[in-house]
């Protein structure tokens, strides 16, 4: 034996994967000739597992032995697959030719998935309505010798985005699947995130599994409504508010003031009509309760407050208010409240147009009388 040799024949063989990247699931172990001496040292790191495969043929019954974490010294004693397959009956002792690939164990999160269109769902409130949905999942390797034959095969390295586009995939297309059987209505939905979360789980779990992949969570971030239902949803929203439609009235005559200040071709004849000033006490005569019966025969009313005038509106054949004057002044500035509308406040005996009221004078002093007839 030359001096080399047997220098060479001296040192440990040690098989070993110290990469940390964290995207990289599988890693083969490079080896010239993938000769490995017997008695070399195997060591496999806590998240790690090491499978042993027989001269690099990846058939089911090829993938020898699985390592967990721990140091191993290679012989035949601890490698009895490999020995079977090898035909080693009385011991072995020179170098062998086999295949080592290290698997990363530990979890990988934050995978993004997301509906690849909309999903169609019939809703008992708005009928037929498409719905989006997003999210992340997270999977770890539980099978190695099902992942090594039916997805690494002879890669040196594989990582998550080899496999990343499929699995999202097949968790994007299932919630579309998972929505409408869960027969929430699509107002609900973003408040049973959980529960579609666990549902999807259940759906796909078999379909990874099948990679040799366990899928240990999925979790709907976010869910997609159509423009016209979010706009819906809020509409709904704002008439609850508001509670019925005389107020709704009043609301938007103090947006039209609102409007009306933030003009500047307006803002004059408005500011100085005392609007502004007024602005107060519209907001708070915004959520009255209007005044159902007919003055004449409602009996006993409040007085209004000292200083304050406030009076009712025939609109329609119909009584509204009572209005204040900064809101009667909107309404005069909006073409609602004519000189000849009829009006009532306590002290009137029956109702008058509303020009001939001293109070409402101011009311009309921007707006033009009536053309003259021809």
């Amino acid at each position: 034996m030359g001096l080399w040799n047997k220098l060479t024949a001296e040192f440990i063989d040690i098989v070993e994967w110290t990469e940390d990247r964290a995207d990289v699931m599988v890693h083969r172990f490079e080896r010239h000739q993938n000769e490995i001496k017997m008695g070399a040292k195997l060591t496999v790191r806590e998240g790690q597992l090491a499978v042993m495969v027989n001269e690099g043929q990846l058939g089911k019954g090829q993938v020898a032995d699985v390592f967990g974490p721990g140091m191993y010294t290679l012989n035949t004693e601890n490698l009895p697959i490999l020995a079977t397959l090898k035909g080693w009956k009385y011991g072995f002792n020179s170098p062998f030719k086999a295949e080592v690939y290290f698997f990363n164990t530990r979890i990988f999160t934050d995978l993004k998935w997301g509906t690849p269109g909309p999903a169609t769902m019939r809703d008992p409130e708005f009928g037929v309505v498409r719905v989006t949905a997003f999210g992340l999942y997270a999977i770890r390797i539980q099978d190695p010798k099902t992942m090594l034959v039916d997805l690494v095969g002879t890669k040196a390295e594989f990582t998550v985005a080899d496999i990343e586009e499929n699995l999202r995939g097949k968790v994007g297309s299932r919630i579309k699947e998972v929505m409408p059987e869960a027969g929430v209505p699509v107002i609900d939905l973003e408040g049973k995130i959980s529960l579609l979360g666990e549902r999807l789980k259940e759906k796909i779990a078999a379909d990874f599994a099948k990679f040799g992949l366990e899928l240990t969570e999925v979790q709907v971030q976010d869910i997609g409504l159509p423009e016209e239902v979010e706009k819906a949803i809020d509409q709904q929203g704002a008439m609850r508010a508001i509670g019925n439609m005389h107020q709704f009235a009043q609301y938007q005559a103090a947006q039209a003031m609102r409007d009306a200040a933030q003009n500047p071709g307006t803002v004059g004849g408005v500011m100085g009509l005392g609007v502004g000033m007024g602005l107060n006490q519209t907001m708070g005569g915004l959520f009255q309760q209007p005044a159902t019966p007919a003055p004449a025969a409602a009996g006993i009313t409040p007085p209004p407050l000292p200083g304050a005038v406030s009076f009712f509106v025939a609109s329609n054949g119909q009584q509204t208010g009572p209005f204040e004057l900064a809101v009667l002044q909107a309404q005069a500035q909006a073409g609602q409240l004519l000189r000849d509308t009829l009006v009532w406040k306590p002290g009137m005996s029956a109702w008058a147009p509303a020009g001939e009221q001293a109070e409402l004078t101011a009311c009309f002093a921007q707006v033009p009388p009536p053309l003259p007839r021809a």
